[in-house]
């Protein structure tokens, strides 16, 4: 009888230095389940000794949560470091902690975190704006195991003052100190780490409080002196330099730029209180060039009701500068008469970060913000075009400048749908590009499975692909949510000076040839696929082509199946877990389609694919030694999963008539996992794979679908050319939208979905009927590449 040694741990630690792992799987032991994120350790003496021993990779740890002492393989743990180990202690959901840990990139902002930091707050179900005033535990003792767990205090301002629960105690203890119901403590995973400010520190803390000491601040409209003649612009600092205070101003007269006048306090005054006396007579105010400039032009004054939150928008400044931005907030300010729009600029054009006269109505980084009348802004002209210029040039106004050096993780849960939801969000089309722009959303938007691509240092004379890709592409897509038309075909002419066909920038071409490409002759990366047949050679690729012969009875197979099939028929087996799995569906050319529904497999079972693992009887349940290719395609056992025996199964199912014929083949059961099975009970571990996207094709136009979360119907829809501005000198309009949807069709009964007309099925038929290539994940793989 296999039994599990309940023990405390105090008796196990013995006063010694704790070694800590996560589980990256969930693993059967005897009677329980210790599921993956689960945290577990041993002592450093015990380390020392198991390392000693190399012909086991089975050791003996102790689980967190309850001080179980459990045998386990070691290669399905994953080693933590002290620190993680503490900050991954303070997630009590253990699917939310492995999520942390495999992706990193949250992880890694949180230990770099500092007090005083900027953060978005994830709080009943609303996403709000904060201020980090404590890192560390809220209790003195730590926990048996020796960790400590980490908490943020963080002090909510803006729209989430009073949606807290404290001032900044806990327990009784004072941990920092702000408003009434406007602090809270929480693990860093509810927390979006937001860059922090590169002000000098001096200016930053010299600045007055809100008591407001000094009668300007940012943002403000001022008139100055410059050159013995009255100018007007507008306040981008306050600051005190050896004792005096100074106003960084930019002025009207040379638009919203980076040429800025440092003048001190006692020579400025605001604008509202200088006297019509003062009115230059060479230029009028901000507001009313816009106004006069439209009026001239005859357009209407009314508000256009086109406009709303989240539009995109032009905005043209003094002496026609343009700039493009995103409406964050609309409504009233002080002192405003006519309807105020709050824009998110897309370059550092802007006066503020989302805060007007010491009240913050939105929150943007930094020199990115910009309060202007809602009549003066111009409905969906990101790129104004004018005259018959062609759109690559006029379709990036600035967008040089949309590079991003910092390393940004991929958006996931509602943080991703705030980014990227609505139109001119994900990556511009251009001149048939969809099939790039597709394949880069599904690798990067929401993943970081293939993050590798951006990091690892690739040949010398390919450098400086990889920067495009990273800094021009992946990074603007997940902190902007968009990426403007040039930045692709900057990328599709360096790949056409790589690749073997000179029309790479201009004719469309497959995913599965662009992938080919970028990651094997320009990135140089290793195959992501390595499988065998029979006793061949083994073979590498990137993409795996899904071949097989029509099966009558599968109608509406699922991508599970087809993956089975085609393994079976080819004699292939997976000679290692692959990080990321490529599959191309079963079709004939781009028009022809061997089933007309396929089933989205949201996991994908690769246990019985792999060469020389350890398999589980399908009858039994014991390890199994035979695997019978005959009996899969046998109608009297199930329609999916491969057939194998154990001994004495195999010798009982194919002692009838029928199945005589059949030549078993035997499998290979590793020793080790056979005698930590006898020991301690060990079930046979399931290797699975979970999708993260989709690409789909329909009359030579690929659309993806990206799954943004952990829920059936957190899937989103990104199609590069939604839309389009103009005619041949316009542009096209990308747009990422919802599509809970889906949820509903995975969930019908197979032969219901059948019924289903592709026309009643909205976007979604775009994903069950039009699928071209799939993309799995192995989060635990991907640390080892």
């Amino acid at each position: 009888m296999n039994t599990v040694v309940m023990q405390s741990s105090h008796q196990i630690l013995q006063g010694d230095k704790n070694i800590y792992y996560i589980l990256t799987e969930d693993i059967p032991y005897g009677s329980k389940l210790f599921i993956a994120g689960s945290m577990c350790y041993l002592n450093e003496q015990t380390y020392l000794k198991q390392i000693n021993l190399t012909f086991s990779n089975y050791w003996r740890f102790v689980m967190e949560e309850d001080g179980t002492v459990a045998t386990m393989n070691v290669n399905n743990l994953q080693p933590l470091s002290d620190k993680k180990a503490n900050f991954l202690s303070a997630i009590s959901n253990v699917h939310e902690r492995l999520d942390c840990f495999l992706d990193g990139h949250v992880l890694d902002a949180a230990m770099n975190a500092k007090p005083g930091q900027q953060v978005f707050v994830e709080c009943n179900q609303q996403t709000l704006f904060g201020i980090v005033r404590y890192i560390g535990q809220l209790s003195r003792n730590s926990l048996p195991s020796g960790l400590c767990p980490v908490y943020f205090g963080v002090e909510l301002q803006g729209d989430g003052e009073g949606k807290g629960c404290c001032d900044g105690t806990y327990n009784g203890t004072e941990y920092f100190t702000c408003k009434q119901n406007c602090g809270l403590f929480l693990p860093f995973n509810k927390l979006r780490f937001l860059p922090a400010l590169e002000d000098d520190e001096e200016k930053r803390e010299a600045k007055p409080d809100a008591a407001g000491a000094v009668p300007v601040k940012v943002g403000d409209a001022v008139g100055f002196y410059l050159d013995d003649h009255l100018t007007r612009g507008v306040a981008m600092d306050v600051y005190q330099e050896n004792g005096t205070w100074m106003v960084q101003v930019c002025p009207e007269e040379e638009g919203f730029t980076d040429l800025f006048r440092n003048i001190p306090l006692d020579s400025v005054v605001k604008e509202e209180l200088l006297s019509p006396g003062f009115e230059i007579d060479s230029d009028c105010g901000l507001t009313e060039q816009l106004q006069r400039r439209r009026s001239d032009r005859g357009e209407d004054w009314e508000v256009r009701p086109a406009l709303s939150v989240n539009s995109v928008v032009l905005i043209e400044l003094d002496k026609g500068n343009p700039v493009t931005g995103t409406i964050r907030w609309i409504g009233c300010l002080p002192k405003m008469p006519q309807k105020m729009a709050g824009i998110e600029l897309d370059d550092e054009k802007g006066v503020c970060d989302g805060e007007f006269e010491g009240v913050r109505y939105f929150t943007c980084p930094p020199k990115r913000g910009l309060f202007a009348a809602l009549e003066s802004c111009q409905p969906d002209m990101r790129f104004q075009c004018s005259g018959p210029r062609s759109l690559e040039s006029v379709e990036l106004r600035g967008s040089d400048a949309a590079v991003v050096q910092s390393s940004l993780p991929p958006l996931r849960d509602d943080m991703a749908m705030r980014v990227l939801q609505g139109r001119m969000r994900g990556i511009q089309g251009h001149c048939n590009s969809c099939y790039m722009d597709a394949a880069l959303f599904s690798l990067f938007s929401c993943s970081s499975v293939l993050d590798s691509m951006l990091f690892k240092p690739p040949p010398p004379h390919n450098g400086h692909i990889q920067e495009i890709l990273r800094d021009k592409i992946v990074n603007p897509l997940r902190q902007n949510g968009f990426v403007a038309a040039k930045s692709v075909m900057g990328l599709r002419h360096q790949l056409t000076e790589k690749g073997p066909c000179s029309s790479f920038a201009t004719s469309e071409k497959d995913p599965e040839e662009f992938l080919n490409l970028i990651m094997h002759h320009v990135l140089g990366m290793e195959p992501l696929l390595k499988l065998q047949s029979g006793k061949l050679k083994e073979q590498d690729c990137y993409c795996y082509q899904i071949f097989m012969d029509k099966q009558e009875d599968l109608v509406v197979p699922s991508v599970q199946q087809l993956v089975e099939h085609s393994f079976l028929s080819s004699d292939l087996k997976l000679v290692e877990i692959p990080s990321c799995f490529i599959l191309q569906m079963p079709r004939f050319g781009k028009e022809y389609k061997m089933f007309s529904k396929i089933v989205p497999s949201l996991e994908l079972d690769i246990t019985d694919l792999l060469l020389d693992g350890p398999r589980e009887c399908f009858v039994c349940g014991g390890i199994a030694t035979w695997e019978c290719s005959a009996c899969f395609k046998d109608r009297m056992f199930a329609h999916t999963g491969l057939k194998q025996y154990c001994d004495s199964c195999c010798a009982q199912a194919h002692s009838h008539y029928q199945r005589r014929s059949h030549r078993p083949t035997r499998l290979r059961v590793p020793e080790e996992f056979c005698r930590a099975r006898r020991a301690s009970g060990l079930q046979v571990p399931r290797e699975k794979l979970e999708l993260f996207a989709v690409l789909c094709i329909e009359t030579s136009h690929y659309v993806s679908f990206v799954k943004y979360g952990p829920e059936m119907g957190h899937w989103m829809f990104f199609d590069s050319m939604a839309d389009r501005h103009g005619d041949e000198n316009g542009y096209n309009i990308p747009k990422v939208s919802p599509c809970p949807e889906v949820a509903r069709y995975l969930e019908m009964p197979v032969a219901a979905l059948a019924m289903e007309q592709p026309r009643e099925m909205g976007v979604a038929k775009r994903l069950f009927c039009d699928a071209y290539m799939y993309m799995y994940q192995s989060k635990k793989m991907s640390l080892y590449r």
